[in-house]
């Protein structure tokens, strides 16, 4: 049988990228071809950080800003602790701190329960920034804020994050 690709049924047939599933206070990283996926974003951010060079990515999806508001857990579930463990698990990847960049998505203003102040969603997000730059990682790309949730694709070897809305057409960070 002929494929458009010109090669044929018998030959080497086309793989899709490994897929995995990043869930919510959870942290993972990839090389090569892998996509690295999380839905679910509301005032969760989502944090993408790459290393193009290495072709090593990681994604995280945290739910609060910072570990010192709560005692022990799972460090993916603050943004402080969550980059930073992140970086340390790329660090052990291959990836280069000095060559890392970084995406984020959500923080969404979807619940907002605070009497004074910031919502989570927002301090997520001022969280994840301030982290990022403990480490001189820059965010290239951002899409925050708003009242509506995201699920996102972060694809390892471009480092292009696809964020997706229902409010509007998927865009590419």
């Amino acid at each position: 049988m002929k494929v458009y690709d010109g090669t044929t049924a018998e030959s080497e047939p086309a793989t899709d990228p490994e897929r995995i599933k990043v869930g919510i206070a959870e942290s993972k990283v990839a090389a090569g071809e892998a996509v690295l996926t999380t839905s679910g974003l509301g005032s969760c951010l989502g944090v993408a950080v790459y290393d193009r060079t290495a072709s090593v990515a990681g994604l995280v999806h945290v739910m609060l800003p910072s570990v010192d508001e709560m005692e022990g857990g799972n460090d993916a579930k603050f943004a402080d602790s969550g980059i930073r463990a992140l970086v340390a698990d790329m660090e052990r990847d291959g990836a280069d701190r000095e060559r890392m960049e970084a995406k984020i998505a959500g923080g969404s203003n979807m619940l907002d329960f605070s009497e004074n102040g910031s919502g989570i969603g927002v301090r997520n997000v001022e969280m994840g920034r301030q982290t990022l730059a403990e480490f001189d990682i820059p965010v290239v790309g951002e899409d925050v804020g708003g009242d509506h949730g995201r699920s996102l694709r972060m694809e390892a070897t471009t480092g292009d994050l696809i964020v997706k809305s229902a409010k509007r057409d998927p865009i590419t960070l």
